[in-house]
């Protein structure tokens, strides 16, 4: 073989090495470019939707201030409960007082007059204002109180005007005379007194 075919057979050589490799490149190009559409698919599907998750979001946070807002209008109704029997009760042990007390002052008004009796016998008259103490003395410790009227100006919260009378030792429309003491426990009145008001 002479010089010229020895150069052409070199050059021919890396031709057919270069045409091999061309189209393996070209081939691995292509599947990437099939693959391609596959993954951008797969990606897509894995990708969140973004609008699904706020709507779900927001229910969820509707959902929350519900329940809140439940909570509170129970805790409400709860406190309101607990202060409405707390007072139901304070009421309950008022009246129950206040109706032994009304039954005692019967016996103290009969006592009162037993006092202010004429009686010759000291002993027996110290006997009974000892008992009539014993029994202010009780509807004391129950916080039963005496309703101050003589001389007060007449108030028909506290008093009840059983009589009027025109006198010029007192002021006008002030209570003259007590025919029955009045007793309150606390705000409330149990039994008004019984006044003759002067100067109405």
């Amino acid at each position: 073989m002479n010089d010229i075919e020895k150069d052409t057979a070199k050059n021919e050589e890396p031709s057919e090495t270069v045409s091999e490799e061309i189209p393996k490149e070209a081939e691995e190009a292509a599947e990437t470019a099939e693959e391609a559409p596959e993954t951008a698919a797969e990606e897509k599907e894995e990708a969140p939707d973004t609008a699904a998750l706020e709507e779900r979001i927001k229910a969820l946070e509707e959902a929350a201030a519900a329940d809140k807002d439940r909570y509170l209008r129970l805790l409400a109704e709860y406190d309101n409960f607990r202060k409405r029997s707390v007072q139901e009760k304070l009421n309950a042990s008022a009246d129950a007082t206040a109706k032994a007390a009304l039954e005692i002052m019967t016996v103290i008004d009969n006592f009162e007059r037993a006092v202010e009796a004429e009686c010759s016998d000291e002993n027996y008259k110290k006997g009974v204002e000892m008992i009539y103490g014993q029994f202010s003395d009780v509807i004391k410790k129950l916080g039963v109180e005496e309703i101050d009227a003589l001389g007060k100006e007449f108030d028909p919260n506290l008093h009840n005007a059983v009589s009027q009378v025109e006198d010029e030792n007192f002021g006008e429309n002030t209570v003259s005379q007590v025919y029955q003491k009045g007793y309150r426990l606390g705000d409330k009145v149990i039994r008004h007194a019984m006044v003759v008001v002067a100067n109405p």
